[in-house]
């Protein structure tokens, strides 16, 4: 079945470039597309789209407070959201992070990273665009308010291994491939290391691992 997306930036060319390249995808499929921020949140309670592509800057509600609403803590059933923006700044990455984005990525950064993004959101991973991947984890550490607190139940040698290459920005598949070990057994350790450190996702994974020095 084909990822379904909503598209939502408030420049119309901007919006129609991201919907061509999304449909260009045989995969995925553009199933609705908005200019604003309220917008976004009845397009996205109506057709629960697999992933929703927005942008941060927005009139009304921007990006951020939009992904809150739909993916942030306590929300019941979070969509999985990719936040695409024009502007590189720490705020905004940690903004659309902490609110519950499973994807960042700058406007210039093509095509094939775009569509990685997509497919990485639908999948329950994340990722953030390589230019800001080392800084917004240096940001995360510096403003965490307590150190990492060790897990009741000491991580095995194996998820110390995928530790790491989450934190490295590793897919599943590329952890797979490095680890020679099947997709399945890969998400069953990114669903127990989420589960002993008590993360929501792959990026507070990552953040756990450099406050612990493990990377």
């Amino acid at each position: 079945m084909s990822i379904r997306v909503v598209v939502v930036d408030d420049q119309d060319l901007v919006r129609t470039g991201l919907v061509m390249i999304v449909n260009a995808h045989p995969d995925f499929e553009v199933v609705g597309e908005a200019a604003d921020g309220l917008a976004a949140i009845e397009l996205v309670t109506r057709l629960r789209p697999d992933v929703l592509l927005i942008d941060i800057r927005m009139p009304g509600l921007d990006g951020v407070e939009v992904t809150r609403r739909l993916a942030g803590p306590g929300v019941a059933d979070p969509v999985a959201v990719v936040v695409i923006t024009t502007f590189d700044s720490d705020d905004y990455v940690l903004g659309a992070v902490r609110a519950g984005a499973r994807g960042f990525l700058l406007k210039d950064a093509g095509p094939a990273l775009l569509i990685q993004a997509i497919q990485a959101a639908a999948d329950g991973e994340a990722l953030i665009a390589p230019s800001v991947t080392p800084r917004l984890l240096a940001t995360l550490v510096d403003r965490a308010p307590v150190p990492a607190s060790q897990p009741v139940d000491p991580l095995t040698r194996r998820e110390e291994e995928v530790l790491v290459l989450v934190a490295k920005g590793g897919t599943n598949a590329e952890i797979a491939q490095e680890l020679f070990i099947s997709l399945t057994t890969v998400k069953t350790h990114v669903a127990a290391l989420m589960a002993k450190l008590g993360v929501r996702n792959r990026v507070e994974i990552a953040m756990w691992a450099y406050q612990t020095h493990r990377v």
